[in-house]
């Protein structure tokens, strides 16, 4: 069974049940391990006493809040624990929300919702409540040593989660400023809406996969074995200077986009409909 990140009672209304938070999703990083150059031997993180000039033990250690400079307060896990607000141990629905209405920057990590129990009741008629209402639920949760706001969604395999950034988090001062918008001719318009029509398709998330772990893999393989490196060749871009001569070529290079089988269904009924008016004998005039 994997572990469970949270656990307490999700509270809908006057009604609440038993659910745990499961990982949906962590990053798979090739991870590197820090070594002596020397001898290749593994460093070992020492923590270090800066005024008595010594490595401290696990035990000698303590958290600690400067409010000052170099003035502190030490805080121990009790302490943040009598704190801990009721979010704490019961996620409470807020309210109910569209999920369009919320812009995606706001969302940060993703969890699977399960019921305690093997047959949940409350757990299912949620579901299907938000399924047929098309609203996901907003919330609130602490855990990780912090409170989030929370938007709860339904999906066919059971409830997601989604952790949200609060508005205060997000980083106004460095959202670009956009220069004010060119003036685009129809033409140019139209050929950039025929190249988004043409690349268009389904999201198929398993066709998409990490090129830079893998060419770090073959990186190390290749030095395991004493192989010689071959740089990746990187692609030469520049700016453009025909905007309609660009999107020309990037039409032709994407191809024409294949019908689909209804609109194909539909262009060969119109064709021998057309081919059956063509053939039909002239009705003889008296």
């Amino acid at each position: 069974m994997p572990a469970t990140v949270w656990k307490g009672y999700l509270s809908f209304g006057l009604v609440s049940f038993p659910i745990r938070l499961f990982s949906a999703a962590r990053p798979d990083t090739v991870h590197f391990h820090l070594l002596h150059k020397k001898d290749l031997s593994r460093v070992r993180e020492v923590m270090y006493c800066a005024a008595e000039d010594k490595p401290l033990d696990r035990d000698e250690i303590v958290k600690g809040y400067e409010y000052e400079k170099n003035e502190y307060i030490v805080i121990d896990p009790d302490d943040l624990a009598k704190m801990a607000p009721p979010t704490a141990s019961v996620m409470e629905i807020l309210q109910f929300v569209r999920m369009d209405e919320i812009d995606p920057i706001f969302f940060e990590t993703s969890y699977y919702v399960a019921p305690e129990e093997a047959v949940s009741k409350p757990y299912s008629l949620l579901l299907e409540a938000m399924k047929q209402t098309h609203y996901d639920a907003l919330a609130k949760v602490a855990m990780h040593g912090r409170e989030h706001i929370v938007i709860l969604r339904p999906r066919e395999q059971g409830i997601m989660l989604h952790t949200m950034y609060f508005v205060d988090e997000l980083h106004k001062a460095n959202e670009v400023e956009i220069p004010k918008p060119a003036k685009v001719e129809k033409k140019e318009i139209d050929m950039a809406k025929k190249l988004i029509e043409t690349l268009a398709e389904r999201f198929k998330p398993e066709e998409f996969h990490d090129e830079y772990k893998k060419n770090v893999m073959t990186l190390i393989e290749k030095k395991r074995k004493g192989q010689k490196i071959v740089p990746i060749k990187q692609p030469k871009t520049a700016p453009v200077i025909d905007l309609m001569q660009a999107l020309q070529q990037s039409l032709a290079r994407s191809g024409a986009k294949p019908q689909s089988k209804a609109a194909q269904a539909t262009k060969s009924k119109a064709s021998a409909s057309k081919s059956a008016r063509r053939k039909k004998p002239a009705t003889a005039v008296a």
